[in-house]
């Protein structure tokens, strides 16, 4: 099993879960984050003054999987969220030892 956690922009947010959902994966979790990457963050201007935003609003997506399942939750995530911009985020593949379901007490692919 692999635990997939993709830090996205939070618009795209709904387009990543439609994709997965048509891909069968029933479950994530859903968290928002802040940070920067290349990016470095950015300016704005607000009542004429000049602020930086060193960390902008993201939406980190965990999702525990099968590893045959893992290659195509990983190209619609990058198809779904890919804006074309900087600061699309990125995707990071963890190997997961053991899951357990809490309510029935089942074990690993079971669990999930």
């Amino acid at each position: 099993m692999k635990k997939i956690e993709a830090i996205i922009k939070p618009f795209k947010l709904d387009d990543v879960r439609e994709a997965l959902t048509e891909l069968g994966i029933a479950g994530m979790t859903v968290t928002e984050v802040k940070g920067f990457g290349r990016q470095r963050g950015h300016t704005e201007v607000y009542r004429g003054a000049e602020y930086a935003v060193d960390f902008l609003p993201k939406v980190k997506l965990e999702i525990v999987l099968a590893d045959d399942m893992v290659e195509r939750a990983v190209e619609t995530i990058m198809e779904a969220a890919r804006s074309g911009k900087i600061g699309d985020g990125k995707i990071f593949v963890l190997p997961v030892d053991d899951v357990i379901r809490i309510r029935t007490g089942e074990t690993g692919e079971n669990a999930v």
